[in-house]
């Protein structure tokens, strides 16, 4: 830490001031996250993070590194590189989380949850408490409001377009890392296959994979309406960008820069939703334009097809899991 080193400078006529250099930040930290930097969570994370710094005084700085810095290994190397305090927040979705803290894998059970806003209010609630308790136990910290947007995942594919599971019949669909998701495709009868993010776009490009799913927006983000030609509207899922800490690091900070960044952090995630949300639902039209064609989902079919996945998951996470999840959203299965 710089002390706060002062010098006199003697302007032309003897008028003499004091120059106070600026002082270093306090507190350094590294902000990851998957997404694009023209998304509305980078611009979210980077504007949230400039108003810490005003608010500390500049005790506080921190780069936001969009794509994970273009790690090779995405996720999963960035969610590593958290837990050793190599990086000291980090945005990420419920599944890829779980790889560490299984609960996490329950916000992302399938049509669970109807509409972006359902899951918002079960992650705020005591749901996402609970997953915060067992990320505790894991060395992360999840902010009490801290679960940026994603939307409601939709099915893209460059084949033929998916009305009903038998569709899914020998397609290799990219899914992201996350058991849950990977288990519920292969119900449907898809052959699930993980990329990164970044790696979606070459993945369909070279034919390695058929489809992938995401919310409309990742879409556009990355350019993916390039190499896709159906969209099948399932809402078969929610996904966000849970905001997390390496947590010795958190619990070192003092309380009023832990204030700071919390009440930012919420201020930026509830804006973000309100974004996320407009963006997902206005996008439809122009992919039209963009001669993307669209097709609605009959969900009832796909749901046909889960009860195994959902008895083994309940199974796998817990009956108090499973029933906070079914306390939001109702029985599943």
């Amino acid at each position: 830490m710089l002390k706060n080193f002062t010098r006199r400078s003697t302007l032309a006529g003897g008028l003499a001031i004091i120059v106070k250099p600026a002082l270093a930040a306090d507190y350094k930290f590294a902000q990851y996250h998957n997404q694009a930097a023209t998304g509305t969570l980078h611009k979210s994370l980077v504007a949230m993070w400039d108003a810490v710094r005003a608010e500390t005084n500049g005790r506080v700085e921190a780069n936001v590194h969009a794509e994970n810095n273009k790690l090779p290994g995405g996720d999963p190397d960035a969610l590593k590189m958290l837990l050793s305090g190599e990086i000291q927040f980090f945005t990420l979705m419920g599944g890829i989380i779980g790889t560490v803290a299984p609960v996490a894998e329950a916000q992302q059970a399938p049509f669970a949850f109807k509409a972006a806003s359902e899951a918002h209010r079960a992650i705020d609630g005591a749901f996402g408490r609970y997953i915060g308790e067992e990320m505790a136990a894991k060395g992360m910290y999840l902010f009490p409001v801290g679960g940026f947007d994603n939307g409601m995942r939709q099915v893209a594919t460059n084949t033929r377009p998916i009305a009903r599971p038998d569709d899914f019949v020998g397609m290799k669909m990219r899914v992201p890392p996350g058991q849950m998701i990977f288990d519920t495709f292969q119900a449907f009868g898809a052959e699930p296959v993980t990329t990164t993010a970044n790696g979606i776009y070459p993945a369909l490009q070279s034919g390695r994979v058929g489809g992938q799913e995401n919310p409309l927006a990742i879409l556009e983000g990355f350019k993916l309406y390039e190499v896709l030609k159906y969209v099948s509207m399932t809402n078969h899922m929610w996904s966000g960008f849970n905001l997390f800490s390496h947590m010795p690091t958190w619990k070192a900070l003092p309380q009023d820069i832990r204030d700071a960044i919390e009440r930012n952090a919420a201020k930026y995630v509830r804006q973000q939703r309100l974004e996320q949300g407009a963006l997902n639902a206005s996008l439809r039209d122009d992919f039209v334009k963009r001669g993307l064609i669209f097709n609605e989902v009959d969900q009832a079919a796909f749901r046909a097809k889960l009860p195994k996945v959902y008895a083994d998951w309940k199974a796998k996470l817990g009956s108090k899991c499973w029933g906070l999840l079914e306390a939001e959203v109702g029985k599943l299965g």
